[in-house]
């Protein structure tokens, strides 16, 4: 699970109620960027439920959290002792006057033709996720 508190931004809810809702949509899509490089590092013959919480207990807004979150998710499972084929990377990628930018900020993701989320093993590619205006296909792979 991924989870996002308000109060990592320095925010409390308003209204009547001071608590933390249920997830939110982005809160949901990390969670699932955050399980499909991991999920396939698992033996086939493990079975065993786990469970990771990635908790934001303080953030910037022009920072997005999912990429730490995925790589602290996989650094928990790599000193757990769990059967784990890991550790995995993860990397945004931006694509700004013909230069790539690793991790750029949210500003820097306004102006970007390319939005993408690689990650990937020191031997595999494991996912690639993508929002980008139309670019060739040299660029998009160079992105990879």
């Amino acid at each position: 699970d991924y989870q996002e508190k308000t109060y990592a931004a320095g925010k409390i809810p308003g209204g009547f109620f001071k608590r933390e809702g249920r997830p939110s949509e982005k809160e949901t899509l990390t969670s699932r960027l955050i399980d499909r490089p991991l999920r396939p590092l698992f033996p086939e013959s493990f079975y065993n439920e786990i469970q990771i919480v990635a908790m934001v207990v303080s953030s910037d807004n022009e920072i997005d959290s999912d990429i730490p979150a995925i790589i602290g998710a996989s650094a928990a499972l790599a000193i757990s002792g769990i059967p784990f084929y890991g550790p995995i990377g993860a990397a945004r990628v931006g694509y700004i006057n013909d230069e790539y930018i690793t991790n750029p900020t949210a500003s820097q993701l306004k102006e970007s033709e390319l939005d993408l989320v690689v990650a990937a093993t020191d031997s595999a590619v494991l996912m690639v996720e993508s929002e980008a205006k139309e670019l060739p296909e040299s660029v998009m792979l160079g992105a990879v």
